[in-house]
C-alpha cells in the first residue's frame, strides 16, 4: 500500500458555523467544500495539499455526534490518501489488522473509504481514501 499524503485531519465540533469563524479569522482558512453524508455535515478548508475537516451531527444517530457525547470535540480521525483501497484492504487483512468493516464505503467528494478499528492502531481512529477525479 502507498501512502500519498495526509489527505486530512478530522475534527469533531458542535458548530460547523461556529468553528468555522476560529478557522477563517484566525488561521484565515475557509471552505472549499461542504458536503452532507447521512447524519453527519462535514466542510473540507484546504490547507496545502490536504486538509482540515469539520465534522457535525446532525441526528442523535451520526457517529459523530455519539462521538462528542462520550469524547467532546476535539481530534476525530486522520485519513491518508491511498491509490487503491481494495488493494490497501487486502493488504491490511493479510497483516490482520482489524478494520471497522471488511469493504469500502462512499465518503467525502465520492471517495471511497475504510476505517481501521481504533484497537489496532493504539485508540487513533485512521482513514484510508481513495479519491475521486476532481477532488
Amino acid at each position: 500500500m502507498k501512502i500519498k499524503r495526509v489527505e486530512h485531519i478530522a475534527i469533531a465540533v458542535d458548530s460547523i458555523k461556529e468553528s468555522l469563524g476560529l478557522m477563517r479569522d484566525t488561521f484565515g482558512l475557509d471552505i472549499e467544500y461542504e458536503e452532507q453524508i447521512g447524519q453527519t455535515k462535514l466542510a473540507m478548508l484546504p490547507v496545502g495539499d490536504s486538509y482540515i475537516e469539520l465534522l457535525e451531527g446532525t441526528g442523535p444517530d451520526s457517529g459523530v455526534t455519539k462521538w462528542i457525547a462520550e469524547k467532546g470535540t476535539g481530534l476525530f480521525h486522520i485519513c491518508f490518501e491511498v491509490d487503491d483501497i481494495e488493494g490497501a484492504i487486502a493488504e491490511l487483512k493479510a497483516k490482520n489488522v482489524k478494520l471497522q468493516s471488511e469493504t469500502w464505503r462512499t465518503g467525502h467528494g465520492g471517495a471511497k473509504i475504510v476505517f481501521l478499528d481504533p484497537s489496532a492502531t493504539g485508540n487513533c481512529v485512521i482513514e484510508l481514501a481513495e479519491l475521486v477525479a476532481g477532488h
